[in-house]
This record gives structure tokens, C-alpha cells and sequence, in this order.
């Protein structure tokens, strides 16, 4: 469960990330699969902070007008994609042995929790939101 307040798909990333981090031991292909993800959600953030911009500036000269709502938005999804930045980095710059110590709570993942985990946010990537799109054309 994620407790509401803080961006929760950033502490589902915690989460997986922490499971990672704990099971490298195990299996030495987790530390580039943890390197991955990370590397994956930044670009994605990246992605999503220039789509967002994109948008703005072709509404922007499409409609002559500035829509307050529009820029409210933009600077939301700006805010947002910076926090995620930020959170990137500072695990980035964290030391695997030092991550542990960082734990979202008490609790565990566990190997499904993590599959699940996986899955949620697959699912919130471009790819598979739009495949019934794709399976349509």
C-alpha cells in the first residue's frame, strides 16, 4: 500500500528500487536492471517535461490567446517532472550499500510485490496505454 501525500509512483519506484538493491547479492543481473530503471524513469521524465512544453507553445500559436488553466498545468507537470529529477539523482548518487538504509518503511517487497510493482508501471508507459491503438490499426 502507498500512503497518499507524496508522489505515489515515485514510491513505488522507492520500492522496487529498494527490493533491487536488497537481492543483488542473489542475482548480480539485478544491479543493471536497477541502473536501468533508473535510467528509463529519468528519460521518460524528460520526455514528459518536453511534450509538455511542446504542447503549451503549439496551443499557444494555434490560438493566438494564453489559457491560465493550460500554463497551470505545464507548471504542474514541470514541478513534477523536476521533483522525479531530483529524486533520480540523489538515488544515482547514493551508494547501493548506502541505499538500504534508505527504506520507505519497515516492510519488505517481496518477489511478487515487485512483479506487481513492474507491471503497474509498465503500464503507465506511452507503449502501453496506447496498444489498443495499435491493435486496432
Amino acid at each position: 500500500q502507498v500512503s497518499g501525500g507524496d508522489d505515489e509512483i515515485q514510491q513505488l519506484q522507492k520500492a522496487l528500487l529498494d527490493y533491487l538493491d536488497e537481492n543483488t547479492e542473489t542475482d548480480a543481473s539485478l544491479v543493471f536492471s536497477r541502473k536501468f530503471y533508473i535510467a528509463q524513469w529519468f528519460r521518460d521524465t524528460t520526455m514528459e517535461t518536453e511534450k509538455a512544453i511542446k504542447s503549451q507553445k503549439d496551443e499557444d500559436s494555434s490560438e493566438g490567446t494564453h489559457h491560465a488553466k493550460d500554463v497551470e498545468t505545464t507548471g504542474q507537470i514541470m514541478h513534477r517532472a523536476e521533483s522525479r529529477k531530483t529524486f533520480l539523482r540523489s538515488i544515482i548518487k547514493t551508494a547501493p550499500s548506502q541505499f538500504s538504509t534508505l527504506k520507505m518503511n519497515s516492510d519488505t517487497v517481496d518477489y511478487e510485490d515487485a512483479c506487481l510493482i513492474v507491471r503497474y508501471l509498465a503500464s503507465m508507459r506511452p507503449f502501453a496505454q496506447s496498444f489498443d491503438i495499435y491493435l486496432t490499426q
